[in-house]
């Protein structure tokens, strides 16, 4: 494939910072006569986030359940596409690039539903030309960054003189719901957090940093039942199976012999979906990266994807991007080979063996 060259992304984030003391105490004010409470928090507390971001406060009818979900829906996307629309003039103010100079526009969101979406609404807010080409995307979730990162280079491959806006915006806190009380309801509840983030694609670099050298998509099959949302009158829920634990392992031969192919030996940076403790040390795993048993952890390479998790917690498909961005701020040396992952519910991947350019 033709190289396709990711911009630093820029990561917008909302005001309220909810902390997991604070969540865990609202849990057990709102449901004080909860069978096995205690053991609910604990699983709370596993999921190693400290801080999340929130668009609302903690008591607000959209994020506590009280709301209507035509209400908790407007908000969703109301929210949503301002943090997008800020993570997307960053993008273009930094980089120095006009906005009619974007040719496409590639877009994941996944928390509310709304006809037209998040790329109808960056193409207005940000002045984008109105022949600009969109792929808008809206049923990803957690997979959402990294398939829009491949799909824009899938288009820098086809068109290489483009200029790609990436652009992905989610309001997990939407899952956050009192009426919600399984362990896995409570694990849900401290993990998610509230952002959006932005970075251009284009076929020379703008600057430092990643370059794709090839794009990977892969479902799982027959894993609809691992990890999946819903909607009812009560607003957005977000479930899985015993099974979904199995997940990332079930993946990883499939993705070793993608790499393989590439002639990717030895992986030196690793962009790292931090969908939660397990996802990140299977997927360690799996590719065979930080196992060694004196590493400290300012030489793992999943270090990034740990730091995303305790800062801000799962950002959904934001949250490739922001590992990406702090890679950034300790960047691998010149021509350094690595990887970029994201996954998804289903199960599904999209991933892309890369090169370090500076």
């Amino acid at each position: 494939m033709r190289h396709a060259y990711v911009s630093c992304p820029t990561i917008a984030l909302p005001p309220h910072e909810i902390t997991t003391d604070e969540i865990c105490a609202d849990i057990q004010q709102a449901n004080p006569g909860l069978p096995k409470l205690k053991v609910g928090l604990r699983f709370a507390r596993r999921t190693q986030v400290e801080t999340r971001r929130f668009t609302r406060p903690l008591g607000h009818p959209s994020i506590a359940g009280d709301a209507p979900i035509a209400e908790r829906s407007r908000i969703s996307f109301a929210d949503a596409g301002d943090l997008g629309v800020r993570a997307a003039r960053q993008t273009l103010a930094e980089t120095g690039v006009d906005v009619r100079a974007v040719d496409c526009v590639v877009t994941s969101h996944t928390t509310s539903w709304t006809t037209p979406g998040l790329d109808v609404h960056l193409v207005e807010e940000l002045g984008l030309r109105p022949d600009v080409r969109r792929v808008p995307m809206s049923t990803l979730g957690c997979v959402g960054g990294a398939q829009a990162l491949v799909k824009a280079a899938d288009y820098i491959a086809a068109h290489p003189d483009a200029t790609v806006l990436v652009v992905v915006a989610e309001k997990l806190s939407s899952v956050y719901n009192h009426n919600d009380t399984g362990h896995e309801a409570m694990i849900y509840k401290t993990l998610f957090g509230d952002s959006a983030g932005a970075c251009l694609v284009t076929g020379a670099p703008l600057g430092p940093g990643l370059r794709f050298d090839s794009t990977w998509e892969y479902v799982l099959p027959r894993t609809r039942h691992r990890y999946y949302g819903r909607l009812d009158s009560g607003g957005m829920h977000f479930g899985s199976d015993k099974s979904a634990t199995d997940s990332v392992n079930d993946t990883m031969p499939a993705l070793r012999d993608h790499l393989g192919q590439q002639g990717l030996r030895e992986i030196e940076f690793a962009v790292v979906h931090p969908g939660g403790p397990r996802i990140i040390e299977d997927v360690a795993l799996g590719l065979g990266i930080d196992q060694a048993p004196d590493i400290e952890d300012k030489d793992r390479l999943t270090r990034h994807s740990w730091t995303t998790l305790r800062q801000v917690g799962n950002l959904g498909g934001v949250s490739v991007l922001n590992v990406l961005s702090l890679t950034h701020t300790a960047p691998p040396a010149d021509g350094a080979r690595g990887v970029l992952v994201g996954i998804g519910p289903g199960v599904t991947i999209a991933a892309g063996a890369a090169t370090w350019t500076a």
